[in-house]
């Protein structure tokens, strides 16, 4: 369970209505199997000793008895494998009929959840043999040995403490108000689900609706396993539609009428994180729920969960394209107001030819549409100086010619060669002196004009560069508006693709995907025979590998440990081990370093989960030290 990696699994045994013994062994086969997959906690149907649609003879006294036995030699096979068992059954006690779970766990039975909400309508009428549990919990005996019973009871690992798991049962979840709700207040991450809900039509997208969403709501893992084929089918029939879900998202689903097991790693830290972080989720002011121990074996998870390596960008085109045109339009109507707001008469975008400065084009442009001003008042200025080369200089023309705008061209070398002789700085010497001074003094020249022109200056620079640090003090860290300011480097490059897709002008499409083949470079060193000399992600390192640090640090805590680990899975084969670590090493010393950049920040849209606005999602003080962070990846 290494990083807060717990494996599942759902269980759909082929079962025989009313054959217990059959049915008893089909399940230790099974759960055997899952066992050996590395399963932890491992789920059964609705009252799958004996079946779910047994009806009047759930009265029968010797199907009840042999159900008695059976769930005894279940729980005899857990012994010893350090797993958490959950199986359906009816259990009778004190003359009443309950429809119930048993949680095993190392040769014993820890407890009995009762099912609170019993579905008495269309075609279900369980009320006919079975009565709701009871209110509370309380403790029973059952074969000699005593025995918690009840609804909402916590199971907690002995070896992983903030591993704390609840049951509740099928019709629970579908009511207004589920068990689940308490059992997550009170500190259950994981709820498991044993069900028997039957296939209709269109029944399957709303039941994956209904798992995804309680899993979202309760911030938490949820493992649901649906009876399958082996129940009668005298009116309904049963898919064994299984589902592993974690805070909103189904991790894996089993393919209808198949009785597929489907196995996943729910992540109880990351779960943990963020109950931690959001402060609607409010745990109970009393604990009032029982909570069992049980034994499970310490060990390193293998994931089998898939990680992208492009977290802020979604992997299906469809949701993509969607995605690209929301963001566009958030990006577009906080410039709008701003503009309105400020009564600027002008926008000034300083332009490289460079992705950043490109989408922030772009941006402007649909904003001054919004607004209904015409694009002309958009002063695109070109500031060409000693790294410029021809390629982006000629793409930064043509793409502020064919958006409309008014392209103002000032040469700064002049102006900065006068600067290193006035603080009398050799032009031979290629430090950071010599770079920053014409970023500054492009940033000079942009606010100046923003000033004589009673306008705005756009900023670039992206999400990516800001955690980095990547970016001049007051240089081009500095504007008045940062369209781009929560855009990490990734998506920068999806949105200028998207526009670039979806743009009827075939010379304004050829433009863009120039610069989207274009090296990311701030073109501050003199080219080399021609081309750029100074390319970004020699010297800091890819940004897709930033970007995914970036996202599981801020997103969801992880550390630095867990980072490496995961995107080892999710770039193998592009990048090797060594790679990926020294990189992650650059990405926690200038995120550390580099925060008295992000403190004074100008302000600019929110467009994602992930930002690093002072003012909002991300407030950490310049001089903390990163040397426990730094330490996690030491140790590795």
């Amino acid at each position: 369970m290494k990083h807060g990696f717990v494996k599942v699994a759902a269980v759909t045994p082929n079962i025989r209505v009313a054959d217990v013994w059959y049915n008893c062994d089909e399940i230790c086969t099974q759960m055997k199997e899952a066992e050996e997959e590395g399963a932890k906690i491992i789920v059964f149907p609705e009252l799958c000793i004996t079946g779910y649609t047994c009806g009047d003879l759930f009265t029968q006294n010797v199907l009840l008895r042999e159900t008695r036995k059976a769930v005894l030699k279940i729980a005899e096979e857990t012994r010893g494998t350090g797993t958490l068992v959950f199986v359906g059954m009816p259990l009778e006690v004190d003359g009443e009929l309950y429809n119930a779970c048993a949680a095993l766990n190392n040769g014993k039975i820890l407890g009995f959840t009762t099912k609170t909400f019993l579905p008495n309508y269309a075609e279900f009428y369980e009320m006919r043999q079975f009565r709701p549990g009871p209110d509370k919990a309380r403790t029973i005996v059952f074969e000699d040995e005593e025995v918690m019973f009840g609804p909402q009871i916590l199971y907690q690992a002995d070896s992983m403490p903030e591993l704390i798991v609840s049951a509740e049962i099928c019709e629970d979840v579908w009511s207004p108000i589920p068990p689940s709700i308490q059992s997550a207040r009170e500190g259950a991450v994981i709820i498991v689900n044993c069900s028997a809900s039957d296939e209709t039509v269109g029944k399957d997208s709303y039941r994956r609706k209904l798992i995804s969403g309680q899993a979202a709501r309760l911030i938490a893992g949820y493992i649901y396993a649906n009876a399958g084929e082996g129940e009668s089918t005298t009116d309904v029939v049963f898919g064994g539609h299984n589902l592993i879900a974690e805070n909103g998202t189904i991790l894996k689903e089993a393919k209808r009428f198949t009785n597929e097991t489907i196995y996943s790693e729910i992540d109880i830290h990351r779960l943990i994180s963020e109950r931690r972080k959001n402060t609607t989720f409010q745990n109970a002011k009393e604990r009032v729920l029982p909570k069992i121990l049980f034994k499970m074996n310490a060990g390193r998870t293998m994931i089998t969960r898939k990680f992208s390596p492009t977290p802020f960008v979604p992997q299906d085109k469809e949701e993509r394209e969607k995605r690209c045109e929301e963001i566009l339009t958030i990006q577009a109507m906080g410039l709008k107001k701003r503009m309105v707001h400020t009564n600027s008469k002008k926008a000034v975008v300083g332009i490289s030819g460079g992705l950043d400065s490109t989408l922030a084009l772009l941006v402007t442009a649909k904003a001054f549409d919004m607004i209904g001003k015409k694009r002309s008042d958009i002063i695109a200025v070109t500031m060409p100086c000693f790294g410029t080369t021809d390629r982006t200089y000629q793409n930064a023309c043509l793409m502020a010619k064919k958006l409309g705008a008014t392209l103002m061209e000032v040469p700064i070398g002049d102006a900065v060669m006068q600067h290193f002789h006035d603080i009398n700085h050799s032009e031979e010497d290629r430090d950071v002196t010599y770079e920053n001074a014409q970023a500054r003094e492009r940033t000079q020249v942009l606010m100046d004009i923003a000033n004589k022109e009673w306008g705005m200056v756009i900023g670039t620079g992206d999400l990516s560069e800001l955690a980095l640090g990547w970016a001049t003090y007051n240089g081009d860290h500095m504007s008045m508006y940062g369209v781009n300011a929560s855009v990490p480097k990734t998506l920068v490059r999806y949105l200028v693709a998207y526009y670039a897709n979806n743009c009827e002008d075939k010379e304004l499409q050829e433009v863009l995907n120039d610069v989207l083949a274009t090296p990311v470079s701030p073109e501050l060193l003199p080219p080399e025979e021609g081309e750029i000399a100074q390319k970004t992600e020699d010297l800091v390192g890819p940004y897709e590998l930033h970007d995914f640090f970036l996202y599981y640090m801020i997103r969801f805590g992880y550390e630095p440990s867990k980072i490496y680990r995961i995107a080892r899975m999710a770039f193998w084969g592009e990048y090797d081990d060594e790679t990926i670590l020294k990189w992650l090493q650059t990405f926690y010393r200038r995120f550390f370093s580099q925060q008295f950049k992000r403190s004074c920040l100008p302000d600019g849209p929110k467009i994602g989960s992930v930002a690093l606005s002072p003012r909002g999602d991300w407030r950490m003080p310049s001089d903390a030290c990163v040397a426990v962070w730094m330490k996690d990846l030491e140790e590795l």
